[in-house]
């Protein structure tokens, strides 16, 4: 699997609280290509 194939197989999510980039789902956490997970899915408080 090659980088293109990860970014390509990653699911969007809402917007980055931080910068508005958009957020990508990875093992039940929205990441930002910026600052790292923002949103873990297990969080009951989001």
């Amino acid at each position: 699997m090659t980088e293109r194939d990860d970014l390509r197989d990653r699911k969007r999510g809402p917007p980055c609280p931080f910068c508005d980039a958009s957020l990508y789902k990875r093992h039940c956490k929205y990441v930002c290509p910026q600052h790292g997970v923002v949103i873990d899915c297990s969080d009951p408080f989001r």
